[in-house]
């Protein structure tokens, strides 16, 4: 049986510079934004976070690192995905946003503002309330709270058809991970292309996004850790923790959300997201016309624009 690449095929070259980062326990690799000419030094600038979601890394957030500016943006690899190591536990909400936690300390600063798409956007949730000292605010893209997405899957029928079939699917031990990885990565293709946009499916920067995708989830662990979020997702229900964590995030967040959704997004439906509002007082909610579940990709101009004019009136 062929091994599988080596994780340095996630340091792809661009306008940002790669590190690995020791925080909570394990090494994360991150992408930074190169310094623009008049940034002030890195230390000095409100720290950003870009949280990937299921299947992806660093590299979901390109066009953010090209095109946020105003404050050191870094976008990280989440523990079991590409570059990052992958312990065999650790993906439970607690962990997750300590984290996060340890990153933002491990990077020199005080406090950040975490912007997460999909499970990263759970994990932003989660370390707002977790850790709250050190997160100055939100930005979400199709990750409405986890309250609101377990009350929509459970009383709603189209959300429930969205969301359960396939976290139900990752439950059985190997088998998910071997529909993800065989021919070279074909099944995490399928399972982007089910919930993207035609356009974005017809461009080129979609030829080259689902090249990087394939290889890093052959990356040996890589699929099973990704899964591993899944399944404590699912199985944390039925056990004390599971309940302990959903109480825990029963409360509004003092701070400010961003949340945009792509209007035509099959999987995270509007009722879940509508729902969210109850958990942000502070939010705004945002929608992007033609995109569907990737929206910072398939739409990057008018994600950056939200983005930018969130990130201005939380650091000002």
């Amino acid at each position: 049986m062929a091994a599988g690449p080596d994780p340095s095929v996630t340091r792809i070259p661009g306008p940002w510079r790669h590190r690995d980062v020791h925080a909570n326990g394990i090494r994360f690799q991150v992408a930074e934004a190169n310094p623009r000419p008049n940034d002030a030094p890195a230390a000095q600038r409100p720290l950003v976070i870009l949280l990937h979601g299921f299947g992806s890394f660093w590299w979901s957030w390109r066009h953010q690192l090209r095109g946020l500016s105003g404050a050191r943006v870094v976008a990280m690899d989440l523990r079991g995905y590409g570059g990052s190591d992958k312990p065999p536990r650790g993906y439970d909400g607690w962990t997750l946003a300590g984290d996060t936690a340890g990153l933002i300390r491990a990077l020199g600063h005080s406090s950040a503002t975490l912007i997460g798409h999909a499970d990263g956007g759970l994990v932003c949730w989660a370390t707002s309330v977790l850790q709250p000292r050190l997160v100055r605010a939100i930005g979400l893209v199709s990750s409405p709270h986890p309250l609101a997405l377990r009350h929509a899957a459970l009383t709603r029928r189209d959300q429930s058809s969205a969301l359960l079939r396939s976290l139900l699917s990752y439950q059985v031990p190997m088998l998910p991970e071997r529909a993800l990885t065989r021919h070279d990565g074909a099944g995490l293709e399928a399972f982007v292309r089910s919930r993207a946009s035609d356009k974005w499916l017809a461009s080129e920067d979609f030829a080259e996004t689902i090249a990087h995708l394939r290889r890093a989830v052959q990356i040996p662990g890589a699929a099973h850790c990704a899964l591993e979020y899944q399944r404590w997702a699912v199985r944390s229900q039925f056990r004390s923790e599971g309940r302990r964590f959903m109480h825990s995030m029963d409360r509004p967040l003092g701070i400010p959300v961003l949340h945009l959704r792509g209007d035509a997004d099959p999987y995270v439906l509007a009722g879940p997201v509508a729902r969210s509002r109850r958990y942000a007082p502070q939010g705004q909610f945002e929608s992007l016309p033609g995109a569907a579940h990737f929206g910072h990709e398939e739409t990057p101009e008018l994600a950056n624009e939200h983005l930018q004019r969130f990130l201005d009136e939380v650091h000002s």
